[in-house]
């Protein structure tokens, strides 16, 4: 699997999963406790909208690719869902209400439909249920919270937190999260075992913004490909 799927993923479970944790003051370090305040905001949370510039690089991904556009959560009778469209360099649109996912890519004429479970590894799909506490799909790592990532990473960020998934077949091996003062996500790095990155910059957030009926709601979530799009269901 990409790690372009797998960071897609990791943010849908993140942001919109579940909560089921509590806190053990006697027990958690402060890298856990960041952790579990960040799944309490975010679960507060009824949308979620930002822009984003997304770069991969490594010796394995070829080339560097990037990408940007905008991007879009919301909670909804029916459950969570998300929207990302990239308006470049090519333009793509990720739909799922996190049993389908439906990936359209405008070059190739082509969208894929899929199983939500089948795009993510047990350890994302068991982190959006939301049926197990954080440390028990990852590890906390115990580093400085407060240290601030590299140029790169924007100005706004101030904490820091770093997660390893605890399934030995992972793809991923180290997801680096950077968080701003309001405990917003201003920056994701995943690493895979084979020295790949992928960097997410995330700006422009907007949080509760969305005030609309549920049929306007679930019109920003459908999408429906030009016809003569190849659909290919996986």
């Amino acid at each position: 699997m990409s790690a372009y799927r797998l960071c897609l993923s990791f943010l849908f479970v993140l942001l919109l999963m579940p909560l089921n944790l509590q806190a053990n003051d006697d027990d958690t370090s402060p890298s856990e406790t960041l952790a579990i305040e960040l799944q309490k905001y975010y679960q507060t949370l009824g949308s979620l909208g930002f822009s984003f510039i997304q770069k991969t690089s490594g010796q394995m991904s070829g080339r560097p690719k990037s990408g940007k556009g905008h991007a879009l959560f919301a909670r909804t009778a029916s459950g969570p869902k998300m929207r990302w469209n990239y308006n470049a360099p090519d333009r793509q649109v990720l739909i799922s209400d996190g049993q389908i996912i439906s990936m359209y890519f405008e070059k190739l004429n082509q969208m894929i439909v899929a199983s939500a479970e089948e795009t993510q590894t047990d350890v994302f799909l068991s982190f959006f249920t939301g049926d197990k506490p954080i440390t028990d799909n990852f590890i906390v790592l115990d580093t400085d919270t407060t240290a601030g990532g590299d140029e790169q990473t924007s100005s706004a960020a101030l904490y820091t937190l770093s997660l390893m998934p605890r399934d030995n077949n992972s793809q991923i091996s180290v997801i680096n999260i950077w968080l701003d003062h309001d405990k917003l996500i201003r920056r994701i790095e995943l690493l895979d075992h084979f020295g790949t990155k992928t960097v997410i910059n995330i700006s422009d957030i907007k949080v509760n913004h969305l005030s609309l009926s549920a049929d306007e709601l679930q019109a920003l979530f459908d999408f429906k490909p030009p016809e003569g799009t190849e659909i290919i269901k996986q």
